[in-house]
């Protein structure tokens, strides 16, 4: 986080070309910049208070709020009528937990240990939801190409309704008839590092002034692509998913680097549920109720990068072994899929 504190200075910087009305560009440069600490802060605060409330509460905030930062952005986008870059999104941090984030764990970890071990029972049901998950995005989008009756935000709905209900069920599932499981046989230290008022000043602090910056990077997003040349689909896939969990990307990172693959799993995999079962299907029924519809009528290149991450990363996962050679697969994965998202 020490490093990350230099980029805390672009907040002035994008208020100031806001209110000063310069390039539109550079203010969404900066938004982004911005958002990358703030949303470390975030994180860093709700672990703190899970550790206050204890592991039951604690887990359920940690899953709950565990891409807020990244809902913010989305909400803003949705708002603002930007639907395509918030269904983007929503594929864009599917893969790149899966691909970039959980690839570069295993090829920095593998670096320094030849084979790390992990959880198999953990990480075959974290798959498993996923894959659950991605066929209630991929229903909706074959139903809808193959039959004549367009009724994408009634079934939308409804899919969204029972993904919902699902991921209740997984967080019951997870943090009380079977936490076992779920518990990294590499635990953390949960002794707090800030006391309990400081962990709440710093999340209401960061949450407002993530709402801010998303609001900014949002304005700045149609002068970028009329300006660059970047399509709306390249910004929602790649650049919206990296900037809002560029922190707890890091953390995966790190505790790869320290033989913790539990842990790093439980980031990238339970991440990526999390998007498909939680923050997808309430995206859905906040656009019903802000008046700007949001459909899971996802385009075919989406779903196909959607499935083929959820597949690589089933088959590299079932053994409970990880070595730097599939994180470079996965990493070389991702890289081909957002080479194909650049050029759209």
């Amino acid at each position: 986080m020490k490093y990350l504190n230099l980029l805390l200075l672009a907040i002035p910087i994008s208020i100031f070309l806001h209110l000063s009305g310069h390039s539109p560009v550079l203010q969404f440069v900066a938004a982004c910049l911005s958002i990358i600490p703030l949303s470390g802060y975030m994180g860093k605060a709700t672990e703190e208070i899970a550790i206050y409330v204890g592991p039951r509460l604690g887990g359920l905030l940690n899953a709950t709020f565990g891409n807020a930062a990244e809902l913010i952005i989305t909400v803003f986008a949705l708002k603002a009528g930007l639907v395509e870059v918030v269904k983007a999104s929503i594929t864009g941090s599917i893969i790149g937990n899966l691909l970039l984030v959980l690839g570069l764990s295993m090829l920095l970890g593998g670096f320094k240990y030849k084979v790390q071990k992990f959880n198999r029972a953990a990480a075959g049901m974290h798959t498993a939801m996923l894959l659950m998950a991605v066929t209630g995005l991929i229903i909706p989008a074959v139903f809808l190409n193959t039959h004549s009756n367009p009724a994408a935000e009634p079934l939308s709905l409804g899919v969204a309704g029972i993904l919902m209900i699902v991921y209740i069920l997984s967080l019951v599932f997870s943090l009380h008839t079977h936490k076992d499981v779920f518990r990294p046989s590499q635990e953390c230290s949960d002794s707090p590092s800030w006391s309990k008022p400081k962990s709440l000043l710093i999340l209401l602090i960061a949450t407002f002034f993530v709402v801010i910056e998303s609001e900014l990077l949002v304005e700045g997003i149609d002068p970028v692509v009329n300006t660059l040349g970047i399509s709306e689909l390249f910004i929602g896939v790649i650049v919206i998913p990296i900037i809002g969990n560029a922190a707890e990307h890091s953390t995966s990172v790190l505790m790869a680097m320290k033989n913790k693959m539990d842990i790093s799993l439980e980031i990238a995999i339970g991440s990526s549920t999390q998007i498909a079962l939680f923050v997808a299907p309430l995206l859905v029924f906040l656009g019903y109720f802000i008046g700007q519809p949001l459909d899971l009528l996802f385009t075919g290149y989406e779903l196909i990068v959607i499935i083929m991450g959820t597949v690589i990363t089933a088959m590299i996962s079932m053994d409970g072994r990880s070595n730097w050679l599939e994180g470079a697969q996965l990493l070389a994965a991702y890289s081909i899929m957002a080479l194909a998202f650049l050029f759209v």
